[in-house]
């Protein structure tokens, strides 16, 4: 009786999730018929297509595994830079490029995860972190310029798509836009059939609870490099597309605050509750530019949208919109930020040191 009520939940989750992905690719479709003619706008919606499966991807290995990673815009830098240097250096098809671009994303993704394998929450943060933070020196020392990265000048002049015996334009965004749309809810078709599937429910069995995971047989060494190695792929492709759109890469993507702006796409959207951070990415890539006259003040006013999100609703969009009634992803990140950045204070001595 309780199996078939777990099945049931599981199955009205999976109509529910089909549906909103099928009303949001509804709706992109029909976009373009009324912005065409505004380049800016169609050039949002592009980047809100990147953001997304960024997002997405990121969320699929902390919402649902319960890696604390902040490596994912390193994956994306690595996707970007790996398919400008194979196209611009060995002359590659730009379409082999990107998907070789993808698999060497996923190589780095999953020799990322080998030390992280024996580390929890905190120290898997560290070190993802830090392999963030390693590409820029990496990139622009003379290491990097033998490589081919370009150094502090970066990738320029990187071929544009072209498929068959149609070259793409950045001046015509109607092609860019369909093609990332197909390869973004592609990235949602893979996150979503996996996540339903037994594979992901062995991700969220390890998430919720590892040790008895582990005594049903669910191999974590094998499962945690999956999650590793299919967030990078599908980063890292998109990472390649975000290149070959703007024509130029250089470690600005590795910014701070574009950093910041996906983690809180996926806070605004709800973590674990897909597509969720997708939703987030739109509501975010938009309000973001909106704020953009503000300056300095646009981040300070997307931190405190983020506490008044986590104040009133922890499991964001989706999770105040569908609610589960028990702890989620979300509450569970709170906890590790808290968790992380507060110390407790000691019992030993009542006193305070001076």
């Amino acid at each position: 009786m309780k199996m078939r009520l777990i099945n049931k939940m599981r199955s009205v989750r999976m109509d529910r999730e089909g549906s909103i992905l099928l009303v949001m690719l509804a709706v992109l479709l029909l976009l373009p018929t009324y912005f065409h003619g505004n380049q800016y706008i169609m050039h949002i919606l592009i980047m809100c297509l990147v953001y997304s499966v960024v997002a997405v991807g990121w969320d699929f290995m902390l919402g649902y595994a319960g890696i604390f990673t902040f490596g994912q815009f390193g994956f994306f830098a690595v996707g970007a830079y790996a398919s400008g240097m194979l196209t611009l250096s060995l002359g590659m098809p730009v379409p082999l490029g990107i998907l070789i671009g993808g698999l060497i994303t996923a190589g780095v993704g999953v020799l990322i995860g080998l030390p992280c394998l024996r580390l929890k929450g905190a120290y898997i943060a560290l070190v993802t972190f830090a392999f963030h933070l390693i590409l820029v020196p990496l990139i622009n020392s003379d290491l990097g310029r033998a490589m081919g990265t370009g150094a502090t000048r970066g990738l320029l002049s990187i071929p544009t798509l072209v498929v068959g015996s149609y070259s793409f334009s950045v001046a015509d965004k109607i092609p860019w836009y369909y093609t990332l749309l197909g390869v973004a809810f592609l990235s949602f078709f893979i996150i979503y059939r996996i996540t339903h599937s037994s594979i992901g429910l062995a991700f969220v069995s390890l998430r919720d609870s590892e040790p008895l995971a582990k005594s049903a047989g669910v191999d974590d060494f094998k499962h945690k490099l999956m999650v590793f190695g299919i967030s990078a792929f599908l980063t890292g492709v998109i990472g390649a597309f975000y290149a070959h759109y703007v024509g130029i890469v250089s470690t600005r993507i590795l910014g701070l605050d574009i950093f910041l702006i996906v983690m809180v796409m996926m806070v605004i959207g709800g973590m674990g509750k897909f597509p969720g951070a997708a939703i987030g990415a739109f509501i975010i890539t938009f309000l973001n530019e909106a704020l953009r006259p503000l300056e300095e003040y646009r981040l300070f006013i997307l931190g405190a949208i983020v506490v008044t999100v986590i104040v009133l609703a922890p499991e964001g969009l989706m999770g105040a919109l569908f609610p589960t009634g028990r702890v989620g992803p979300g509450e569970r990140f709170g906890h590790f930020i808290r968790r992380t950045f507060t110390r407790k204070p000691s019992k030993s001595s009542g006193k305070e040191l001076l």
